[in-house]
């Protein structure tokens, strides 16, 4: 199958909008290129990076999401196009939106993953928890809990902050027997995570049915298949009943709009685990929360991104 990927030039601050914007025209994430971070990498050693010089500008990103080559590809063009221009001539938020410069190719599923297996390495990122790419040998210690993953067209490798936050998180939180609902699973790291740490029952979904095709392999490669089911949701609204931990690596807004369905699935004692939040989005986001009647229990931040553990009020 072949895709649009498209590309935008903006900067950190702007990053949730841009990707809110992708999310509105149909696609389940973005890649984001950050200078910042590949400097981060490069300097500690933690992937091969052989031949790739540090970046002198780290002001400006690359955003990037995949669209279907289909019929409503050209509406969706000049709908992305519309809504930047009317987002860069903003004047009243203050946000710095770099040059928004917008840019398109072609790609196929297959050249997707050749990109991926040139920089994506076994990488310990929790206390416990090894990330190993399917097409790698590693050699576990006996503490290590290792889960093999090949993202796909998914995009998640467990190496980016916002879901390393996620997994480090998950090695306190989850108790054995545990409930947990994934929202926006993508390559399933999470909940493949999850139930490796002793959740026993555990809902993995996406609105991407592509990423949920990703996510059911990599389940079933990790052999936790009897514990992890996979399902297509917006949001919460197709998860049933009430889990004792909720976790929800998208973006800010998706968060914010979490709130509105989480007394519905959120269990009494419960949590919410959110990250996917640029760090200028975290008062939207406490803000959001508290208005639900929920408690911020912890806020963890890495490279410019923020996770949040998230519980109900006392009146709750």
């Amino acid at each position: 199958m072949q895709w649009a990927e498209v590309s935008i030039q903006t900067t950190h601050e702007a990053t949730d909008v841009v990707a809110e914007i992708y999310h509105d025209l149909g696609a389940s994430g973005v890649v984001i290129e950050d200078p910042e971070l590949l400097n981060n990498y490069i300097d500690a050693g933690q992937w091969d990076f052989s031949g790739i010089e540090r970046a002198a500008d780290t002001s400006i990103v690359t955003v990037k999401a995949y669209l279907p080559m289909d019929e409503d590809l050209d509406d969706k063009l000049r709908t992305f196009e519309l809504r930047i221009k009317e987002f860069k001539a903003l004047t009243d938020d203050d946000m710095e939106k770099g040059p928004c410069t917008i840019s398109w190719n072609t790609v196929r599923d297959e050249d997707w993953a050749d990109n991926w297996k040139a920089y994506f390495h076994p990488e310990k990122v929790g206390g416990m928890i090894v990330i190993k790419p399917a097409w790698e040998d590693y050699e576990a210690s006996p503490d290590d809990i290792v889960i093999e993953l090949d993202p796909g067209s998914a995009f998640g490798t467990g190496t980016h902050p916002t879901t390393a936050m996620c997994i480090r998180e998950l090695e306190t939180l989850v108790k054995g027997g545990m409930r947990v609902f994934d929202v926006g699973t993508g390559s399933g790291v999470l909940s493949i995570a999850a139930a490796k740490l002793g959740a026993t029952d555990v809902t993995a979904m996406d609105y991407d049915k592509v990423a949920v095709e990703v996510a059911t392999e990599n389940i079933r490669q990790n052999g936790v298949s009897d514990v992890v089911r996979t399902g297509v949701s917006d949001i919460l609204k197709s998860f049933d009943g009430k889990a004792d931990l909720i976790v929800a690596n998208i973006i800010a807004d998706i968060i914010i709009m979490l709130f509105d369905e989480l007394d519905e699935h959120l269990a009494v004692g419960g949590h919410l685990l959110a990250s996917g939040i640029i760090s200028e989005r975290l008062p939207d986001v406490t803000e959001a929360c508290l208005a639900h009647g929920f408690v911020v229990d912890k806020v963890t931040e890495e490279k410019g991104w923020v996770a949040m553990t998230i519980s109900r009020g006392e009146n709750k």
